[in-house]
């Protein structure tokens, strides 16, 4: 009897063990076939998306590539020019300086001036360092070098204009000195500015006739030059005769200038070398003012007539 209820008990455990792993395995079987129904929900997500961008990138072939490149693709230029940004020195009348009014002023300035208003541009008057304009220029902190500029001795470092001023480096001297002449200099102390081409000239082609100097004393600007040359700390001071004109006009009788020349030169606009379609722009409208007279008109507010050499 005992056995029997054994044998029974053992059949109703192996059938409810059967009923148990049979509900465990449809289970199973329910949630991964959510799973797989909701990864296959994901894919036709992802589907849909690759197809939208595919739509986007082939629309975009067929309107053009954008404004940018179209225009690049033309050969016009991305940006039209809008400023001219002058490099000059401020202590360089009369082609650049400030004037009574706290406004930067001058032949060249408004010769710029001029270009710009022809062009469209607007003109930005930066003035610099003298000794620091090339960096100003290489940097990109100024379109070009506009300010009693010389060419000679510099024709392979920068992509110039046309010449248009013919000028001459001088000595000023006190007109009560007693110095007339070359000898005359000899012993004596010489003022002259710092990178400028009558120091260029006196380190060079008239090294000779620096080595006589009893001092040669650089200065940042020539209005320094020309106190210390009226406060006798200095004997003589070598200059362009533009400014030298200008200055002794301004500063009244006491100065002259000796006939001796210590060199000649001509004016031009400097560009960063390569930079021809700036410097033809330039020099178009500057030839286009000589020709209707506007150039010969700017000159004479500055007394510059018999200097000038463009137009004539």
């Amino acid at each position: 009897m005992k056995m029997k209820k054994l044998i029974a008990l053992f059949a109703v455990a192996a059938v409810t063990a059967g009923i148990l792993s049979g509900c465990g395995a449809k289970g199973d079987d329910k949630e991964a076939s959510a799973q797989n129904e909701l990864s296959n929900e994901e894919n036709d997500a992802l589907a849909g998306n690759k197809e939208a961008e595919n739509d986007e990138v082939s629309g975009a072939e067929e309107n053009g590539p954008s404004s940018d490149t179209a225009k690049a693709d033309d050969g016009e230029p991305a940006q039209e020019r809008t400023t001219f940004t002058v490099g000059f020195d401020a202590e360089f009348p009369p082609y650049g300086y400030m004037d009574e009014n706290g406004e930067y002023t001058g032949f060249d300035l408004d010769l710029a001036q001029e270009v710009c208003d022809r062009n469209g541009w607007e003109l930005v008057k930066q003035p610099v360092d003298w000794d620091s304009k090339d960096f100003e220029l290489s940097s990109g902190s100024i379109d070009c070098i506009w300010n009693g500029f010389t060419m000679n001795g510099r024709e392979d470092a920068y992509t110039w204009s046309v010449p248009y001023v013919d000028n001459s480096q001088v000595f000023v001297v006190k007109s009560d000195a007693g110095i007339a002449s070359f000898d005359d200099l000899a012993g004596k102390i010489v003022g002259v500015q710092k990178d400028s081409s009558a120091l260029a000239a006196l380190e060079s082609d008239a090294a000779e006739l620096a080595g006589t100097f009893s001092q040669l004393s650089q200065y940042a600007d020539y209005n320094t030059g020309f106190m210390d040359l009226e406060a006798g700390a200095i004997d003589a001071l070598a200059i362009d005769i533009g400014v030298a004109d200008y200055q002794i006009a301004s500063r009244g009788d006491g100065y002259l200038i000796m006939e001796e020349k210590l060199a000649t030169e001509q004016y031009g606009i400097g560009f960063l070398l390569g930079n021809d379609e700036l410097k033809d722009q330039v020099e178009k409208t500057l030839l286009e003012m000589a020709e209707d007279g506007k150039f010969m008109e700017i000159a004479g507010k500055y007394g510059l007539e018999g200097s000038v050499c463009l137009g004539k």
